[in-house]
C-alpha cells in the first residue's frame, strides 16, 4: 500500500475528525452523528494501515486519534451536572423557541376553537340537552367541577394529574410520526373539553368559578400541551416537506427535538401539576391563586424568549444527543 497516497486520500476525514474531538462539548446533533461516523471510519483506517503499511508515525498519529475520538464518543468527561444544565438553558429553551411559530398556533387557533364552542353551548338550550341531561349539568355546574380540585389530597392529586398530563403530552409527540393525525385529534379532544365545559358553566352563572379554578394551573398546563402538539405537528410536517434536508436526516434532527421537548415538558408539568394539586382547590382567595397561575406562565415565556432566543442565535436548535455520558452533548 502506497501510504502517501493513503494519507492523501482519508487526511481531509482525520482533519475533520480533529475538530469535532476539538468542540465535542458545543456539537449539533448532526455533528455528533459525523462525530462517530468519522470515529468508526478512522478506527478502520488504522486497522488497515497496521495490517498492510505499519508505518509507525502513521500508526501513531492515528491511534492517538482513535483514542481521542473514543474518548468523545463515550463522553468519558461529561459530567451529568453539567449535561442536565446545558439541558435546562440551552437545548430545551432553544428547541422551544425554534418551534414557537408552531405551539402558539395552536393555542391559537385552539382557544378560538374553545371559545366559540363554548359560547355555542352556553347560548343554546338544545345543545345543552344533547349533552347531559338538566340534573347532571346541575350537578356539573354546582358541584363536581369544583369538588374535582380537593375530592382527593393534594399529593395524590397532583402526581396523578402530572402523570395524566405528561401521558397525553407524550401521545401528541411521539404520534406526531403518523403525519401530525393523532396529535390533531389530541389538541381537538382537548379543546373540545374545555369549551363544552365552559359553555355549560356559563349557561348556568359560573363563568367566574370557570376561569377562577381552570387559569391557575391551565395557563401553564395548556401552553405545555400547545407545545407538545406543536412539535408533534412539525414532526409529521416533515415527513411531508423535509425542505432542503434528506428526509431521513430531517426526521432524525427533529426526533431529537422532540425528545428534547418530551423531558423538558417534564418539569414544566410538574409545576402545573403542583399548582392545581396544591393551589386551585385549596387556596381559597380566586385573585391569589390566578395570580400564581399568571405568574408561573409569565416564568415560562420569559424563560422561552430570553434563554431560547440565546441559544438560537448561538446556532443551537435543540438538536441534541440526550444521553449524558454516553455520548457528546450539544451546547
Amino acid at each position: 500500500m502506497d501510504v502517501d497516497a493513503y494519507v492523501a486520500a482519508h487526511n481531509a476525514e482525520w482533519r475533520r475528525l480533529e475538530q469535532l474531538i476539538n468542540k465535542s462539548r458545543k456539537l449539533t446533533g448532526a455533528e455528533v452523528d459525523e462525530l462517530v461516523e468519522l470515529y468508526q471510519r478512522t478506527a478502520t483506517h488504522l486497522s488497515v494501515v497496521r495490517s498492510s503499511a505499519p508505518d509507525p508515525m502513521l500508526v501513531g498519529r492515528l491511534s492517538s486519534l482513535v483514542a481521542r475520538g473514543r474518548a468523545a464518543v463515550g463522553g468519558a468527561q461529561a459530567p451529568l451536572w453539567r449535561d442536565v444544565g446545558n439541558f435546562a438553558t440551552r437545548s430545551f429553551p432553544a428547541v422551544a423557541y425554534r418551534l414557537k411559530w408552531w405551539w402558539l398556533g395552536n393555542a391559537l387557533l385552539g382557544n378560538l376553537l374553545a371559545l366559540v364552542l363554548g359560547v355555542w353551548v352556553a347560548r343554546n338550550p338544545e345543545v345543552q340537552a344533547s349533552i347531559a341531561t338538566p340534573y347532571q349539568i346541575r350537578e356539573l355546574v354546582e358541584h363536581d367541577f369544583a369538588n374535582y380540585y380537593v375530592e382527593h389530597s393534594a399529593a395524590s392529586f397532583a402526581f396523578q394529574v402530572w402523570i395524566n398530563n405528561a401521558w397525553v403530552s407524550a401521545v401528541a409527540l411521539i404520534f406526531g410520526i403518523l403525519l401530525g393525525i393523532p396529535t390533531l385529534y389530541v389538541l381537538l379532544l382537548n379543546q373540545l373539553n374545555l369549551g363544552v365545559t365552559g359553555g355549560l358553566m356559563f349557561a348556568y352563572g359560573k363563568g367566574d368559578i370557570f376561569f377562577g379554578l381552570i387559569l391557575p394551573h391551565g395557563l401553564l398546563e395548556l401552553t405545555a400541551v400547545y407545545l407538545a402538539c406543536g412539535a408533534g405537528l412539525k414532526l409529521g410536517w416533515t415527513i411531508i416537506d423535509p425542505g432542503p434536508r434528506r428526509r431521513g436526516q430531517a426526521l432524525a434532527e427533529e426526533g431529537r427535538a422532540c425528545v428534547a421537548v418530551a423531558i423538558g415538558l417534564v418539569g414544566v408539568l410538574l409545576v402545573s401539576g403542583l399548582i392545581e394539586g396544591f393551589v386551585t382547590g385549596w387556596v381559597h382567595i380566586t385573585w391569589l391563586r390566578v395570580g400564581i397561575g399568571v405568574v408561573a406562565e409569565a416564568a415560562f415565556l420569559a424563560y422561552v424568549i430570553v434563554l431560547g432566543r440565546r441559544a438560537t442565535r448561538q446556532g443551537d436548535t435543540g438538536d441534541a444527543d440526550l444521553t449524558p455520558d454516553t455520548a457528546p452533548t450539544s451546547g
